[in-house]
């Protein structure tokens, strides 16, 4: 009981916070269209988009930017196309803070341009992702997704009647009385959630401790390293392959994929990498599926399938999906958002209930008192 107690009263407010921040980010892409409508696409028949022209515009519209550039396919028909340049020279070497750029998939006019964090929406991912304190940050968010299991543990173990009785305590049934009700709305809503909580903690732990999972993998499995990026020995200077050429390419070795992300060479020779989706993989937006090619030849360097991985990288391939709530659909979403939501309300009705008792206890000793 004391340990529920002293991590509600210690951390719960970091607790409501990631699940306020984690519910918002489940949608974070249709919020930032409603916040910035300029990023919008009036719906109409998909258009056939050339990476190729696409390249080209950003490479004009930002000729200072000399490295690759990673572009996303619309998910949508109302979506816009998306671009990030990873290493712009204004944010500091080794900061996440891409150059987010949006371009209309019918006209190529760019529609935005922004700093990874200068946004709402990506100022509440790194809130969520690291408490604004960078890579310090994320240790903390990782030490805080283990002590929201733990009092997920303790407050299901503090409640857990006998076996007799616990259809009877499952059932949705809020008594009259404040205190009463106090604790059935924060009992409730904790044991009914218990699951996608400790979920959603599990995961969020794994997303922001990659390398320390795959170290607890390889000890009872082979764990694949993430792929190297390939450079090429020299700099380019001569015909680079073209990002339609490199799509062409991918999709004959995943003829029923779905094209996703391009990058292309930047000016150090760095490879051409496709990742697409294959029907069946847990997240279409950021699917494993990937090639790495030659910036001038085209040759295959690497090859990764998203559906034929080993069972410890399709475990990792989950955690994003299941965070998200992505891998389960719209509905999945909704409940990932549901959940979130929850932490912030069980920290307040926590709070109330602690307050309920301190003022009881106190109560009792002034009687005992008189």
């Amino acid at each position: 009981m004391r340990v529920h107690l002293y991590l509600g009263l210690s951390v719960g407010f970091l607790f409501a916070l990631l699940g306020l921040t984690g519910s918002l980010l489940v949608f974070y892409l249709d919020i930032d269209a409603v916040a910035n409508p300029a990023i919008r696409v009036s719906e109409s028949p998909a258009v056939s988009i050339n990476p190729d022209r696409v390249i080209e515009k950003l490479r004009s519209e930002f000729p200072e930017r000399l490295g690759p550039w990673r572009i996303e396919m619309p998910l949508h028909p109302q979506d816009p196309l998306r671009a990030r340049y990873y290493k712009p020279a204004e944010r500091p070497a080794g900061v996440f803070a891409p150059l987010l750029v949006t371009l209309n998939p019918q006209t190529l006019e760019v529609t935005s341009q922004r700093f990874w964090g200068d946004s709402g929406t990506t100022w509440i991912y790194d809130l969520h992702y690291s408490l604004l304190l960078g890579p310090q940050g994320q240790v903390w968010v990782g030490f805080l997704g283990m002590a929201l299991v733990i009092s997920l543990t303790a407050g299901l173990a503090l409640w857990w009647p006998s076996l007799r009785s616990t259809r009877k305590a499952l059932k949705p049934v809020i008594r009259s009385g404040r205190v009463k009700r106090v604790y059935d709305l924060h009992v409730l809503s904790g044991v009914y959630s218990f699951i996608l909580m400790l979920m959603l903690s599990v995961t969020g732990v794994a997303l922001v401790w990659p390398q320390e999972l795959r170290a607890m993998l390889s000890l009872v499995t082979t764990v694949q390293a993430p792929p190297r990026s390939w450079v090429a020995a020299e700099p380019l200077d001569g015909r680079v392959l073209s990002l339609q050429q490199a799509a062409v390419i991918a999709q004959q070795n995943f003829p029923k994929s779905e094209l996703r992300w391009l990058e292309s060479a930047g000016q150090k020779g760095e490879a051409v990498s496709i990742r697409l989706y294959q029907p069946g993989e847990p997240g279409r937006r950021f699917p494993k599926t990937q090639l790495w090619l030659h910036p001038q030849t085209g040759d295959v360097l690497a090859v990764r399938d998203g559906l034929d991985l080993p069972w410890s990288e399709a475990l990792i391939n989950w955690m994003h999906p299941l965070h998200n709530g992505e891998g389960l659909g719209l509905l999945g979403r909704i409940l990932v958002l549901l959940t979130g939501l929850l932490l912030p309300w069980l920290w307040i009705t926590g709070l109330i209930r602690w307050r309920q008792k301190i003022k009881a206890q106190n109560l009792i000793r002034s009687k005992a008192q008189c």
